[in-house]
């Protein structure tokens, strides 16, 4: 039976968000990822997944995590340091380092508990920790519950950030930001902004959630694209669930960074470890990366696809040439409104508010992947077209 003070308690503030349009709510799907789903029992296009190079299905990935459960089981027992450290999870790690170029990665079960775990692990009272305005939630949240000073920076803007670390006491200074910025697509300045934090003495942490195994001549991320050095970087961190197309994060650096989370990073020490056969499965999507470059050239053409294809129809795009790229709305509503009529003509596409966008910057994030055909692009382009024919007919006067 339902608790009729806890309910009535809840229900004012699930009512205002319905009537604000700001509502969410879980779709179910009923096939693997790809360019085509089916998603509540309708055949779509899917433009809203994070699986930007098509791994999610490839068949080497599944086999690989298929033969892991064989061999390993399907649950991982306990935390890594209990007995839940499986040889698999080791090579993967070992080859996740030597693919970005550090001493040592540690894998995480999830990005949020990476950046959680990360960040409290390296300050608390009396240290600083300094981000980007944008930031993802699971770095803002981190660097709340840290209790260290929290201060925000206005968006990939060093000169605000120079002024932050200039006027600050603290004992140690973090600066965290994402490589690629989730909402807009555009991507973090590292180089300047590595440049003011060496200066003052800081530690860049980079989250590169959207741009490991995309960005870069061979998919190693933000840093490799930007050509930052990774002494200018000394934390990195990156997600499994998007480009490599299984789950899962990991944090590389120094052994002195990785022996440090080893020790304090609470959100390593006290959680099951991902199941081995996730492992295995990253093992055989990271492969894939570095073996068909042709996946990021792929992404790129449709990038460009997109991009071109928006600006002629007169959309408002942000400032990516990312697998994000957004269309911005502006009015809630609205952007739902654009949402429900694309699905109705086939094409499945998320419209993003706030709180997870600043108020009055709604928008259709459409996300590209590498297994989308040009007509798929295409066609979405045309259903863009046709919706905006017909609100604007509705809309006249």
């Amino acid at each position: 039976m339902p608790h009729a003070s806890l309910d009535a308690a809840l229900g004012p503030a699930l009512t205002a968000r319905r009537a604000q349009s700001l509502y969410r709510q879980r779709r179910t799907l009923a096939s693997p990822q790809g360019p085509e789903v089916v998603v509540d029992g309708r055949h779509l296009v899917g433009f809203c997944s994070n699986d930007y190079l098509g791994l999610a299905n490839h068949p080497d990935v599944i086999k690989a995590f298929r033969a892991g459960a064989d061999d390993l089981g399907v649950g991982s027992g306990a935390s890594h340091l209990v007995c839940g450290h499986s040889r698999e999870h080791h090579a993967l790690e070992e080859e996740l380092a030597a693919f970005c170029g550090r001493e040592r990665a540690l894998l995480f079960s999830t990005g949020y508990m990476a950046n959680l775990g990360t960040v409290t692990a390296l300050v608390g009272k009396g240290d600083g920790i300094f981000e980007d305005r944008l930031n993802h939630a699971s770095l803002l949240d981190a660097g709340l519950l840290s209790g260290a000073r929290f201060q925000r920076f206005s968006h990939n803007d060093p000169e605000h950030l120079e002024r932050r670390l200039a006027g600050s006491d603290a004992r140690r200074r973090l600066v965290a930001v994402d490589g690629v910025f989730s909402m807009d697509g555009d991507c973090a300045p590292l180089v300047d902004l590595a440049r003011v934090a060496n200066a003052h003495d800081g530690w860049l942490m980079v989250d590169d959630a959207h741009g490991f195994g995309c960005l870069g001549e061979r998919g190693a991320g933000t840093l490799d694209a930007q050509g930052v050095a990774e002494a200018q970087v000394p934390i990195y961190m990156a997600t499994l669930g998007k480009a490599l197309g299984t789950a899962g994060a990991f944090v590389a650096g120094s052994e002195a960074l990785i022996e440090t989370l080893i020790q304090f990073a609470r959100s390593y020490i006290y959680t099951t470890a991902l199941p081995p056969a996730v492992a295995a499965a990253t093992r055989a999507s990271l492969r894939l990366v570095q073996e068909e470059a042709w996946r990021r050239t792929e992404l790129n053409e449709r990038i460009a696809q997109f991009r071109d294809g928006a600006r002629a129809l007169g959309l408002t795009l942000m400032d990516s040439r990312t697998a994000v790229q957004p269309v911005l709305i502006g009015d809630d509503r609205r952007a739902l409104a654009l949402a429900s009529a694309l699905e109705q003509k086939g094409y499945w596409v998320v419209a993003i508010r706030p709180p997870t966008v600043p108020k009055g910057s709604a928008r259709l994030r459409v996300t590209l992947s590498a297994s989308h055909s040009r007509a798929q692009v295409a066609g979405l382009l045309s259903a863009l077209a046709d919706s905006l024919h017909e609100f604007a007919s509705v809309e006249a006067p």
